[in-house]
């Protein structure tokens, strides 16, 4: 299957906003404060900007609290177009294991990643149907070792299956994952050492 460049398909729907004289609204699903400072800062200017939070993969409970409080700091501190809200989705671990039965074991990038995908976008697609939002869309195609076609296929899957705009995406491109480095220094953000599950844990321990 032929790649689609999904920087162009945002670049033609950017575009188009321009012509808009109300600026419309974005859930976007975020990670952690680190991938999500680039994209804020890309984003804001075209969106009003809900920052969803939902990720029952990362464990421990901990991190997962520190990984909270990194980001609504991050949304406090950041100076942008709009203002930015924030909304926390429940901690449900055991939905992420259910989601991923039987691909413990694969590796990392694998079909067990494209199942954690699926989980959270579709709960972030579910909170923007309800909360009538014009688009939807995640942080995770910033990141080096997360697959962009496989993240934008489930997305606008998802999207088209409950009717809201799923915003494509490849946050990598342009400089976009060094930018979030650079802004990740900036406001002394912790950056975590694996993606969050304990899969990947293990993963980074061998």
């Amino acid at each position: 299957m032929q790649k689609v460049n999904y920087q162009i398909q945002l670049d033609k729907i950017l575009m188009g906003l321009k012509e808009r004289a109300d600026a419309p609204r974005l859930l976007l699903h975020s990670c952690c404060a680190p991938c999500s400072s680039y994209v804020l800062e890309y984003l804001s200017d075209y969106f009003r900007i809900t920052v969803f939070y939902y990720n029952p993969n990362i464990a421990p409970e901990k991190e997962y609290a520190q990984r909270v409080q990194e980001q609504q700091r991050l949304i406090r501190e950041m100076p942008l177009r709009y203002p930015v809200s924030f909304k926390e989705g429940r901690y449900d671990p055991e939905r992420f294991y259910e989601a991923v039965q039987g691909m413990e074991d694969l590796p990392e990038g694998q079909e067990r990643c494209f199942a954690c995908y699926a989980l959270r976008l579709g709960e972030a697609a579910m909170v923007a149907k309800e909360g009538s939002y014009d688009y939807f869309t995640t942080t995770l195609s910033i990141s080096p070792l997360k697959n962009a076609q496989k993240l934008n296929e489930i997305g606008q899957q998802i999207g088209r299956e409950r009717g809201i705009a799923y915003l494509p995406s490849d946050f990598k491109k342009r400089n976009g994952y060094g930018r979030s480095i650079e802004l990740s220094a900036e406001y002394d953000l912790y950056r975590q050492d694996y993606c969050g599950c304990v899969f990947s844990k293990r993963e980074d321990k061998k």
